[in-house]
């Protein structure tokens, strides 16, 4: 199943920033309730990983209220064989 990098960014302010964090934790998304958050750090951004299939499922997880401002990235691995035939490609 694919997997997406989804970025959430809030306000910076502590009280915007609080706000944010209880709004996704109350969503009751097991997605939202596990998110990583950068604020304590300065990064007013909630990161998650999830596995869904599609961009546009992966932006329905998010709040309304966020959704606007959500960057999501489908993620791709790549095995030291795959990456051996990409640069054979290449190299051509």
């Amino acid at each position: 199943m694919p997997r997406f990098y989804i970025e959430i960014p809030h306000e910076a302010e502590k009280v915007s920033c609080l706000r944010a964090i209880k709004v996704l934790q109350e969503t009751g998304s097991h997605f939202l309730t596990h998110a990583d958050y950068g604020c304590m750090d300065g990064d007013h951004t909630a990161r998650i990983v999830v596995e869904l299939d599609s961009k546009e499922e992966a932006l329905m997880v998010v709040p309304r209220a966020y959704r606007a401002n959500t960057r999501i990235v489908k993620l791709n691995s790549f095995s030291v064989e795959e990456i051996e035939t990409l640069l054979e490609h290449h190299d051509s």
